[in-house]
Formats: C-alpha cells, structure tokens, sequence
C-alpha cells in the first residue's frame, strides 16, 4: 500500500508539473517550486514501483499476477484529467481496489464482501474529489483540462458529488449487513461507525455549497480522514472483540 501510494502521489506531481507552475494554488509544490528535481522525482516513482511489485511477490501469486494492473490504473489516473471529465472516478476505481487488495493479500482469492466495500470507495472518492477540483474549476476551463465542476459548473458538480456519496452510503449498509451475517463479532460498534462515516458524509456538504467554496479543505481533509480513520478502527475492534 505504501509503495503503490507512494508511487502514484509522485507520479501525480511529475506528470502535472507544468501544469502545477501554472496555476496559483499549486505553484508552491515541491517541483515548480524547485525543491524537488523532476530526476529525483522519477527516481522515487520507480524505487516505489519496483518496490510494490516485490512486495506482492512475497505476499501471493495472484496479487502478484495483478500488480501491473493495479500500478496502471493507480498512476494512469493523472493522465485522465486530459481526455475525460471521468476522472474523479478513475481516481476511486484506483482507491477501491485497496479493501478488494487487502483480502487477496491474506486469502488468495476474491469475496463479494471486499467488491461491495471497493463500490463504496469508488462512489465515496468520486464524490470528495469532485469537491476538491471545485478549487480548480475555472483553471481547468482556461487550460483546456478535464474535470465534473470545469464541464458541468459548480452547482451540478456539487450535486453530482452528493448523489455519489448517497450511493457510497448505501453500498456501505449493504457491506456492514454483509458483515453482520458472516462475522458473529461485528455489533454496535461496527454500526456505529458505519452511522459516523455517514455523517461525515452529510458533514461535507453542508460545508460546501454553491455559494460558498471556503471550507472545502475542511470538509475535503478533516471530515474524510475522521470518517475513514474511526471506520476502520470501529470494526477492527468489534471484530477482534
């Protein structure tokens, strides 16, 4: 996981490092900015990538088997924002593969359960990332880039990014239900979390509207991380407990 992060963060800031010089909220990274050389930069993506493909060697056959695939959606994703207002998605294809990755490294094999959870990322991400390109909306119309607030506008792509979080409310319950019929173990604990993260959810949207684009760091940085941090811990401990 940290590999594959790792390597997919850089290649996000080589690949866009023009771009990033160019626009005023990111001309202040580590490569426009000079702090980072764009040798050393590809450098540390390849140590990464080099480094994700011998983990999953010693972790199992399959996943091994299923590295490249992985690497190619994970760091292809910063290319799409050229040729598609899709983006967002391709973004949370890349983070949805973490639960159903997550289960193939310790069974060997797929289960329903980790797809439903990897659906759940999939609209969960879509939908926060959509509110953070917000920021970004009128940049990418003048460089010609892709992305669901620069083609559809900022009140269509705060709608769209409330239907994908009520989607990824939902397929979370059908998860937690899941769960509840396989595992003896998750109760309340698990519920609660489950009811936390949607929250959070919620929690976003009534931070960012149409009107006012201020808290969108707050809502992007602050209610996700909750969410995603108490979630996972909550039904740690209901399942060891």
């Amino acid at each position: 996981m940290v590999f594959a992060r790792s390597a997919a963060m850089a290649f996000n800031r080589y690949i866009d490092r023009n771009i990033d010089s160019n626009n005023p909220r990111t001309k202040d990274r580590e490569i426009p900015s000079g702090k980072i050389s764009a040798n050393a930069a590809k450098f540390f993506i390849i140590l990464n990538v080099i480094g994700f493909i011998l983990s999953t060697f010693f972790i199992n056959n399959l996943c091994f088997y299923l590295s490249p695939i992985a690497l190619m959606v994970v760091l292809g994703y910063s290319y799409t924002k050229r040729f598609t207002w899709l983006c967002h998605y391709v973004l949370g294809l890349g983070l949805s593969l973490a639960p159903i990755g997550a289960y193939l490294s310790i069974s060997g094999q797929f289960d329903y359960l980790t797809v439903v959870l990897g659906i759940s990322v999939f609209f969960w991400v879509g939908g926060f990332d959509i509110i953070y390109a917000l920021q970004d909306a009128s940049f990418d119309i003048s460089f010609r880039l892709k992305s669901i607030p620069a083609h559809f506008g900022v009140k269509k792509a705060i709608f769209i990014s409330r239907i994908s979080h009520f989607l990824s409310a939902i397929f979370l319950l059908f998860a937690i239900i899941m769960m509840d019929n396989q595992y003896p173990n998750i109760g309340i604990l698990s519920w609660f979390a489950v009811s936390f993260f949607i929250l959070m959810l919620i929690r976003q949207h009534l931070l960012v509207n149409g009107k006012d684009l201020s808290k969108i760091n707050q809502a992007f940085f602050v209610s996700n991380g909750l969410a995603s941090i108490l979630l996972g811990a909550f039904i740690i401990t209901d399942l060891l407990y």
